[in-house]
């Protein structure tokens, strides 16, 4: 498989930089170590005596994700807690692999704009902006070299419309952007959400809540 110049792949995190959502970092590096015993608003420190080149290596990208799944496809994050060298510089990444009609289904980023760019493939993208802007959806067909931008927080999908595998990178605008998959949240929560809720919201008799709730509601991630 070709991919494709690197440099494209250095202006998606060169953009996603230049708007990151996190809040800048006071120091050169804070690599991130986990303590169990003490939440933050982030991720503590590695002592920088301590910190080494490895701290700043992901290695996870270079092979594709499984697809063999409902959805058709697998995302691989870079976020903070995959890639501590991350912490406290206000970006992140993923890979997306897709099996043909692979699906990366309705989600948000509720910390961070996404910027994808197309490897391989042919994908159908889109994200629905807010009831203010009347729930447009703005969708297009992306091809090999392609770039798409997804606002912070709005709902969007990617799908591959061709009939190859297809691969996309996507970076995005916090370290730790978040993810909310559309359908898991609102059929597959913990304890589920009531069907006197749900019926009335979505206008549909019980039986289809119903049924939705007893799905298995799968995560390519």
């Amino acid at each position: 498989m070709k991919f494709l110049p690197i440099s494209l792949l250095i202006l998606a995190l060169a953009t996603a930089t230049a708007f990151a959502y996190d809040p800048s970092p006071l120091q050169d590096f804070c690599v991130a170590i986990n303590d169990p015993k003490v939440f933050v608003n982030g991720k503590f420190c590695k002592d920088p005596k301590q910190v080494t080149a490895d701290d700043f290596l992901f290695k996870g990208f270079r092979y594709p994700g499984n697809t063999a799944n409902p959805l058709g496809s697998k995302v691989t994050p870079a976020f903070v807690d995959q890639f501590p060298g991350l912490n406290t510089l206000g970006i992140s990444m993923a890979r997306i692999d897709f099996a043909p009609s692979g699906l990366n289904p309705p989600h948000t980023h509720p910390r961070g704009t996404e910027i994808l760019v197309v490897v391989e493939g042919t994908l159908l993208v889109g994200f629905v902006t807010s009831n203010q802007l009347n729930n447009t959806l703005h969708t297009k067909v992306l091809y090999k070299g392609d770039v798409f931008v997804f606002p912070i927080g709005l709902i969007h999908f990617q799908l591959n419309i061709g009939k190859t595998p297809a691969l996309a990178f996507a970076a995005l605008s916090s370290q730790n952007p978040g993810l909310i998959t559309i359908a898991n949240a609102v059929f597959g929560s913990k304890p589920p959400i009531s069907a006197d809720v749900l019926t009335k919201a979505f206008q549909v008799d019980k039986k289809v809540v119903d049924y939705l709730q007893a799905q298995f509601w799968y995560d390519n991630n």
